[in-house]
């Protein structure tokens, strides 16, 4: 049986030669009616590097860079704009965080004047009634045992500014 086999694949590779000279003859006479048009190189434009000046931009990521809506916009926000050259000058710190990031976690009373604990940034600050809180030009109105009432001026979507009442809730741990 492999006997055959083996002439078999003999007599395929011997035909196989010979159509091989068959077919150079029809490749070479098929070449002829070909004709071939290449289009040039287009020339090439010398490289122009462009200028790219940043000195001038503002940087995206500088938070002292980024000023609240309707700044700049005077007398155009209603009676209840907040001052903001007066919140410059006041410097508080806690009115640089969001009343989200801030926990009431106790009240105190010192001098018959009640105050409450807010613990922000991990740190413990106290506050009473009239201080500044929060970025929304918030101003402590309440402190009660359970809770510090917040009244903050805010721009709505008209660019009005309105006045907006939040809470502050005592956060208790369980077991506490």
């Amino acid at each position: 049986m492999n006997k055959i086999l083996i002439a078999v694949v003999m007599a395929l590779g011997l035909a196989a030669c010979s159509n091989q000279d068959n077919l150079e003859a029809w490749m070479e006479d098929s070449a002829k009616d070909i004709k071939v048009s290449i289009d040039p190189i287009p020339q090439m434009t010398p490289y122009e590097p462009a200028s790219y000046d940043v000195a001038s931009l503002l940087d995206p990521f500088n938070s002292a860079k980024i000023v609240p809506v309707g700044r700049g916009r005077r007398g155009g926000g209603g009676s209840l704009e907040p001052d903001y050259e007066a919140r410059e000058l006041r410097n508080n710190i806690m009115e640089r965080y969001s009343l989200e990031s801030m926990n009431m976690i106790g009240v105190l009373n010192l001098n018959n004047q009640t105050m409450a604990a807010i613990l922000v940034d991990g740190l413990v600050r106290q506050v009473k009634l009239g201080d500044y809180i929060g970025v929304d030009f918030g101003v402590v109105t309440q402190i009660t045992d359970n809770e510090v009432t917040i009244k903050e001026v805010v721009e709505d979507r008209n660019g009005e500014w309105v006045e907006r009442i939040n809470t502050l809730k005592l956060q208790v741990k369980e077991g506490a």
